[in-house]
């Protein structure tokens, strides 16, 4: 019996005459108003029953399905809510997709740490869901992309230890359960035909009871009811194998998909001809797919066991379509040729709809995070489109699907899928030499090239394991290619592992109230005083003593979002100290100091006022520089990443081009224009849920803040959610002046910058430089471009002049035989001579000799001992083989093609004697 068995008996089941049953095929607990009933409901246990045979009075497309929900739960006095965005980095940092409706509330309003924009509320969330992505277009029910209609409820107990944002109880597990009866009701839908599957739900450390609705063979609803915390010594033992207690807020988490509710209303074969006619059509028109009468029974008919290819319930796949293909009285390759192109179709469908989504929200493809997802998506998706060998444009697949969901930023969009593109042919070209070095390897082996191979090609190189596969044949080799390719893949990079974890928090600082802050109410203000409240000693890196002070109120800056700390003094009666460290735990301040000032004591706190003022000047313009580069770049830049300092500071933008260098100078005069402006640089404390509304998520460009209420920094047009501390005009920043761009990663752009008195001091530091390249040109500084042309010019034309010369010269001696030992190999001549000079010369002789239809074997002792090996075509010669030989008499080694080879070795006092025995060198090669 189920530690959570009690928990599923609810007063509602009883009242409505449900009966809890036992799956006949799966051992599930259910529960169903139909006496009759065995299994419960859900595929393989049962085929898809709506098929042919809609579930509801009407068919709804999802804009209408969508509505008819929100509608219904607006009319039971939930509160309807604009959805967030895909990318769930924008609003907290353990995850990078929006993968369920409650992620738009999780920590903080789960946590009961700030309260919920409605109570109770709806909303249609738009969500990704990567692990899902090796099912797609199989099952005929799973999409990548989908939006979860739901409804949310936040209570809290009433013996709560604490207060939190919300308080009492909306609505629990009854009314849940009848609000989902009577929506099905609503619809139409027949009450014996639905089940209530017990299904407990765990993640994120928290866990509770939970019902998966099945109605007609589909999965339409998952009702949670998140109400326990991991606890290790908690009453509940759930299927992660931990245990759980009850926590004191509990919350009504469900979850109903859109497009499944749509695909039942109208009775398709699949979710995708419910979701995506339109797409659907055109694809199958491209790849030329035009099946007989009886071919498309075969796959309707086929479609109803769609639910079996289930590859997280499926442990053989292959002997899963045989299952199906025996059911159908059909060959397995017969169906799996005919399923195949559809299959595809299907995902390419879903897939565009997916990079929709990611582009339209502005993630920006790159190698890791979000972008490594959405760039995996997108080559997958080229992939699948040359599979089924159809003529269409992925751009314009993908602006279709950016014009239906209605983004506004279509050309961006277009941009970044065309310059992804191309990335990913040019990787195309250089992987698949490696694949077929590689494929060798395992062929010689005669072992299978295995999964972790394919997933690094993957990450690498952007090889697809079909890709993999077809190389390997070619050379004999086979692949170890699972069925969840995409999901293992995705697994690596869709998830918060690379997130830190909070330090530990010592038990005496736990006991200190939290630190008042000072800096924001004036952050001109130079000279506090507090009082000591702890000093904690520890050892510097040097092993010498060092201190963490406590003060009871601050304004010295600890370092956060990029900003350094601030430095300077605290003073008593009797010592000064210095402060040359500020760093922040759970709300306490604590200050580096080279001395302890004394527990208790009474001190004078002096800030570093030069300092403050430079990092003051950085942090603001860099709110200014990622403005400007929004607004000369496009709006799906955002920041990836930002570090102030005194001299110049940076911001990391998210990007899919390098910046040129035009872009460069209008980002810096959009920046120098604010600057000129004067414009008041003003900071508010509003709720965040009013502050969400009217600005959307870009606030957090530099972090998620904890609390109900957020810090926003206002400056001109831009406006961000910001610890940092500023000047109080722009004016005040002085100038801004860029001084470099690189790329630190695919999809990611540094703008390195100076403000203020560091921007002045570089501009002077670059006329040093231009005075000194002057002088040295003995020209004026605007003389310095055309002359510094000029010298490069002649430069290069000396360079040529002279490898000229060089070939004349070896061509001379070619022709003259000059200082050259003549040989005989076989039929051919081999001309051996020793010549001291550089590489170049040698290999110019070398050519030449051969130019000649002569072997050539060239020498030289000027730098250590090197051989060069010329071969004309048909020579019975390897010059690698010779020039491994003779290197080897001089202590080194060497080698390359059969016609062209040079090496060497440090022994150029061996040289004479390695070339006198050139001549047997050669014969014995030739002989070999």
């Amino acid at each position: 019996m189920s530690d959570l068995e009690a928990e599923y008996r609810l007063d509602y089941f009883e009242e409505e005459g449900f009966r809890r049953g036992e799956c006949t095929e799966c051992g599930a607990h259910f529960w169903t108003r139909d006496p009759e009933r065995e299994t419960c409901g859900e595929p393989p246990c049962e085929d898809y029953g709506f098929i042919d045979d809609p579930g509801f009075d009407e068919e709804y497309s999802l804009v209408e399905m969508r509505e008819r929900f929100l509608s219904f739960f607006e009319a039971h006095d939930h509160e309807r809510i604009d959805p967030y965005p895909v990318a769930a980095n924008r609003w907290r940092d353990d995850v990078l997709l929006t993968q369920a409706s409650i992620y738009d509330f999780q920590p903080l309003v789960t946590s009961g740490e700030t309260p919920p924009p409605a109570n109770p509320l709806t909303i249609s969330q738009p969500c990704i869901r990567m692990q899902d992505i090796d099912n797609v277009g199989k099952t005929g029910r799973h999409t990548m992309a989908f939006e979860m209609m739901a409804h949310h409820a936040f209570n809290t107990r009433e013996d709560a230890e604490r207060e939190y944002a919300y308080e009492g109880e909306v609505y629990w597990k009854d009314e849940t359960v009848a609000y989902c009866d009577e929506f099905f009701a609503d619809m139409g839908a027949d009450p014996e035909d639905i089940t209530y599957i017990e299904d407990p739900w765990v993640g994120g450390g928290n866990a509770g009871p939970a019902f998966e609705v099945l109605y007609k063979g589909a999965e339409l609803a998952t009702l949670v009811f998140m109400s326990m915390e991991q606890d290790p010594d908690g009453e509940y033992e759930m299927k992660d194998g931990n245990t759980y207690s009850p926590m004191d807020t509990y919350i009504v988490d469900t979850g109903y998909g859109l497009e499944r509710w749509t695909w039942v209303s109208q009775g398709t074969p699949t979710v995708y001809e419910a979701v995506y006619p339109d797409a659907i059509a055109y694809l199958k028109d491209a790849a030329g797919i035009d099946h007989t009468e009886a071919e498309e029974e075969l796959i309707h008919r086929a479609a109803k066991l769609a639910g079996h290819l289930d590859i997280d319930e499926v442990e053989d796949m292959d002997a899963a379509r045989d299952n199906i293909a025996d059911k159908l009285d059909v060959e397995t390759e017969r169906l799996h040729e005919l399923m195949r192109p559809l299959e595809n179709i299907y995902a390419i469908a879903d897939h565009v709809r997916t990079l929709a989504y990611m582009f339209g929200d502005g993630i920006v493809p790159s190698n890791v995070g979000t972008g490594y997802l959405a760039r995996m998506v997108l080559r997958r998706t080229a992939r699948l489109i040359d599979d089924i060998d159809a003529d269409v444009d992925l751009e314009d697949l993908v602006d279709r699907q950016a014009e239906r969901l209605g983004y506004e930023n279509r050309e961006t969009i277009r941009d970044i899928v065309r310059s992804e593109s191309a990335k990913y042919e040019r990787t195309l070209e250089r992987g698949g030499r490696r694949v077929r070095q590689l494929a060798e390897e395992y062929a010689e082996k005669g072992e299978p090239i295995p999964t972790s191979e394919l997933v690094e090609f993957y990450d690498s190189h952007g090889i697809q394991p079909d890709m993999v596969r077809e190389i390997a044949e070619d050379v004999g080799a086979t692949v170890d290619e699972p069925d969840d390719f995409y999901s293992l893949v995705a697994s690596r990079h869709d998830s918060g592992a690379a997130f830190e974890e909070s330090e530990e928090t010592d038990e005496r600082l736990s006991e200190l109230p939290d630190t008042e802050e000072l800096y924001y109410d004036d952050q001109y203000r130079a000279e506090f005083e507090a009082v000591v409240l702890d000093v904690f000693e520890r050892e510097s890196e040097d092993g010498d003593p060092e201190y963490d002070v406590v003060l009871d109120q601050t304004m010295f800056y600890p370092e956060g979002g990029g900003q350094p700390a601030d430095h300077g003094t605290l003073s008593t009666d009797d010592k000064t100290v210095q402060v040359s460290d500020v760093q922040m735990r759970d709300g306490v301040v604590l200050h580096r100091t080279d001395e302890d000032p004394g527990k208790g004591e009474f001190v004078r706190g002096q800030i570093d006022m030069s300092r403050r003022q430079r990092l003051m000047q950085h942090h603001t313009a860099t709110h200014l520089i990622g403005h400007a580069a929004r607004e000369v770049l496009g709006p799906h830049v955002r920041q990836a990443g930002a570090q102030k300092g005194t001299d110049s500071s940076r911001i990391d933008v998210r990007h899919y081009d390098r910046i040129s260098r035009d872009e460069v100078k209008a980002i810096e005069r959009v920046a120098n224009e604010i600057v000129t402006d004067n414009t008041a640089v003003e900071q508010e404390w509003p709720h965040r849920h009013e502050a969400e509304a009217e600005h959307g998520f870009d606030l957090y460009q530099g972090g998620i803040p904890p609390g109900e209420n957020i810090r926003l920094i206002h400056v001109a047009e831009d406006v961000q959610a910001c610890a940092g501390t500023h000047v109080t005009r722009t004016g005040d920043i002085g100038t801004i002046k860029i001084l470099n761009t690189e790329r630190i990663q695919d999809g990611v752009e540094r703008i390195t910058f100076a403000a203020g008195v560091a921007a002045l001091e570089h501009v002077q530091r670059q006329e040093d430089y231009l005075d000194a390249t002057a002088d040295t040109f003995d020209v004026s500084p605007q003389e310095v471009p055309d002359t510094a042309e000029r010298f490069f010019t002649e430069w290069k034309e000396r360079g040529k002049r002279i490898e000229e010369l060089k070939e004349q010269l070896a061509a001379a001696r070619a022709s003259g035989g000059a200082a050259g030992e003549e040989v005989e190999v076989g039929e051919w001549s081999a001309t051996i001579q020793r010549l001291d000079a550089d590489m170049d010369e040698l290999r110019a002789t070398a050519n030449a000799l051969v130019e000649d239809d002569r072997i050539a074997v060239v020498g030289s002792g000027a730098d250590g001992a090197q051989f060069v090996v010329g071969v004309p075509d048909g020579a019975p010669v390897n010059a690698g083989r010779v020039v491994s030989e003779l290197a080897g008499m001089v202590g080194g080694g060497g080698g390359g093609p059969a016609d062209f080879a040079q090496g060497g070795g440090p022994d150029a006092d061996a040289v004479d004697d390695a070339l006198a025995a050139a001549p047997d060198v050669l014969r014995d090669v030739a002989e070999e």
